[in-house]
C-alpha cells in the first residue's frame, strides 16, 4: 500500500495505526509525505509503515523502495531470485538458465516470477490465472498449462512440477521445501 500522510480528514499515520490495529494486516506499507523531519519518519515507522519517502522524490526512488518492500515481504532480500540454475532479476526482468539468457513473453515472465516468489509452495491454476490476467479472463482456458510447458522447455528444467488436482510448484533442486508436500500423499507429475 502506498499511503500519503497528508489526507484531508484524518492523517495517514492515524489511518495506518487504525488499519493495523483493526485488521491485523501485515501488508507492506510505504508512506509518502512532505514531512521530512526524522521524528516524522520515526512516527511513521512506529505506526506500522515499512518505509517512508519524503516529497519531492523521483518516481524511480518510489518504485525501487516498493520493489524492496515486496521482496522483503516475500522473504527475498535481493533483486535476484534463484532456483537451481534459474535466475530471475526482478529489477531488470532478465531471466537466465544455466548462465544463458532466456527470452520469455510477458505472461511467461509473470508466471515464472510468481512461482519463484512462492517457491516450494503449491500454487493453484486459479491463483496463477488471477495473477496473470484481468478478472474477466476465461478460467476454463488451458493457457496456464501451455505457459508451464513453454517455461519447462525454455528453461530446460524439471523444477516446475504439476501437483495433480492442486496446481504447480517450483521446487528447489536440493529438495528443500519442495518435497514436504510429497510426504503427505500428493501425486506429482512432470
Amino acid at each position: 500500500m502506498v499511503l500519503d500522510i497528508g489526507l484531508p480528514k484524518m492523517d495517514g499515520i492515524t489511518v495506518l495505526e487504525m488499519w493495523r490495529c483493526l485488521t491485523g494486516s501485515t501488508m507492506p506499507v510505504l508512506l509518502l509525505t512532505a514531512r521530512d523531519r526524522w521524528s516524522d519518519k520515526v512516527a511513521g515507522i512506529d505506526a506500522g509503515a515499512d518505509d517512508y519517502v519524503a516529497k519531492p522524490f523521483h518516481i524511480e526512488q518510489v518504485l525501487a523502495r516498493l520493489l524492496a518492500i515486496l521482496r522483503r515481504a516475500t522473504g527475498h532480500a535481493s533483486n535476484e531470485l534463484v532456483c537451481g540454475d534459474i535466475r530471475l532479476d526482478t529489477r531488470t526482468s532478465r531471466v537466465t538458465s544455466n548462465g544463458s539468457a532466456v527470452k520469455l513473453t510477458s505472461h511467461e515472465y509473470r508466471l515464472l516470477s510468481y512461482l519463484m516468489h512462492h517457491m516450494g509452495r503449491v500454487v493453484s491454476r486459479t491463483e496463477l490465472t488471477e495473477h496473470i490476467y484481468d478478472q474477466d479472463f476465461d478460467r476454463d482456458s488451458n493457457t496456464i498449462e501451455v505457459f508451464i510447458g513453454r517455461l519447462r522447455k525454455k528453461l530446460d528444467t524439471d523444477l516446475i512440477q504439476t501437483v495433480r488436482g492442486l496446481g504447480y510448484r517450483l521446487n528447489p533442486p536440493d529438495g528443500g521445501e519442495g518435497d514436504e508436500g510429497n510426504s503427505q500423499g500428493e501425486s506429482v507429475a512432470r
